[in-house]
């Protein structure tokens, strides 16, 4: 018997351990290579473990458990043979029924199935049976759905799956929310969240944050997206956002104040001569930061088309530890949440994050008229050990300052 040991891979330099947060298979079963066979969830993301080779898995380890990277988690029997009608479920329920192509009632055939597409039952289960993808889970969680039948594979709960279920409707029993009952449910909270929850409580303790606010006159800007839009979009395959402008005047304005862009090493100040730009990100797994490598070089549009690719995958639950390592700055947008104002946390081991809020048309004075102008306001957190005030309140003001900016 030749037997193949499934340890778990690095997935970054400062990551020493992982959970395992589902097995998309179960002990026994017989795996392809490169298939999924686990979630593993770090302090940064959450991973795939693809197979490395073919053969029957003995699992070494539980759901939940947390594992040293290098250790092993599973073995896989090589020299097992593939067990008849293993494979692709369809073909076996095909192979299992003969008889009934050769019925001369043709009718019975050509009739569509009736059963709806949320009831039918997946071919094979798994221990995937029952789990959303980061699609489904996203959309489960914004509508307030518990549970949804998982017709993909092994049981997976797809995206199309949980839209199909809306469609038909379901009760209020299968739903989170006031159900009359007064029951408790405990769930344990993943590396991720622990990790994230560590570090803010850090950020607070070890630092001296304040927070500057001003206000932005989000009219040239939407004036600019409104004539450009989709001539920029037809010449270069993504939609010209609030986020790009803010990046670009991010990088111009931290070319002019590069303390904000510093970071605190020891009795050293690290000062970097380039922008790294950390755009946090809603996921199924929670809040994520990619970043957008050498901003300060980019055109609108390839900032727009990074932050599309990054933000994709972090909803996909694809994104990787070197996806968010590195940054130098960090911008979050609470406004497509509806938030007015907030004061956000810094992203350690940075210096400064710039917060930006929804667009609420407000009176102002324009030439000593009152106008109803389209008004962000935008926050300035900054660690005040590095960054004094006049710096940040002076960062603040150059990043409203540059709203008509475009290059391409």
């Amino acid at each position: 018997m030749s037997v193949l040991e499934m340890k778990v891979p690095s997935p970054g330099e400062s990551i020493s351990e992982v959970e395992i947060a589902t097995w998309l298979v179960k002990d026994g079963d017989y795996v392809e290579k490169d298939q999924a066979i686990a979630e593993v969830d770090s302090d940064k993301a959450t991973l795939e473990l693809p197979a490395e080779a073919s053969g029957i898995i003995t699992l070494k380890a539980a759901e939940g458990d947390a594992v040293k990277v290098g250790s092993i988690v599973a073995h896989i029997d090589t020299s097992a043979a593939k067990p008849a009608g293993a494979g692709n479920g369809a073909a076996k329920k095909s192979e299992s029924k003969p008889a009934v192509a050769e019925k001369p009632a043709v009718k019975e055939e050509a009739k569509p199935n009736p059963m709806p597409a949320e009831t039918k039952k997946p071919a094979e289960t798994s221990y995937a049976s029952g789990h959303p993808s980061p699609s489904a889970k996203k959309m489960m969680d914004e509508n307030g759905v518990a549970h949804v039948n998982g017709t993909g594979k092994g049981g997976r709960v797809t995206k199309q799956d949980v839209i199909n279920a809306m469609a038909g409707g379901f009760s209020t029993e299968s739903t989170n929310g006031w159900g009359g009952t007064r029951n408790q449910n405990r769930e344990k909270m993943s590396m991720l969240r622990r990790k994230v929850a560590e570090r803010l409580v850090s950020v607070k303790n070890e630092t001296a944050m304040l927070t500057t606010f001003n206000e932005v006159d989000m009219k040239p800007i939407m004036d600019i997206r409104e004539k450009y839009k989709k001539q920029f979009a037809d010449l270069h395959q993504v939609n010209l956002g609030f986020m790009s402008f803010f990046t670009k005047a991010v990088t111009e304005a931290l070319h002019i104040f590069p303390a904000v862009n510093a970071q605190i090493d020891d009795k050293e100040v690290i000062f970097h001569d380039y922008a790294d730009i950390g755009i946090a990100v809603s996921s199924p797994k929670g809040l994520m930061v990619p970043v957008v490598r050498n901003a300060e070089k980019m055109t609108l549009a390839e900032i727009e088309a990074e932050i599309k690719r990054l933000a994709i995958k972090a909803r996909e639950g694809k994104i990787t530890p070197d996806d968010m390592t590195g940054g130098t700055f960090t911008i979050t947008n609470g406004g497509v949440f509806g938030s007015m104002l907030s004061t956000p946390i810094i992203n350690p081991p940075q210096s400064a994050i710039l917060g930006m809020h929804n667009v609420v048309e407000r009176p102002v004075a324009i030439n000593g008229k009152v106008e109803i102008r389209p008004i962000m306001y935008v926050a300035l957190s900054y660690d005040h050990r590095i960054i004094d005030g006049k710096e940040s309140v002076s960062f603040l003001v150059k990043v409203k300052e540059m709203r008509r900016i475009l290059r391409e």
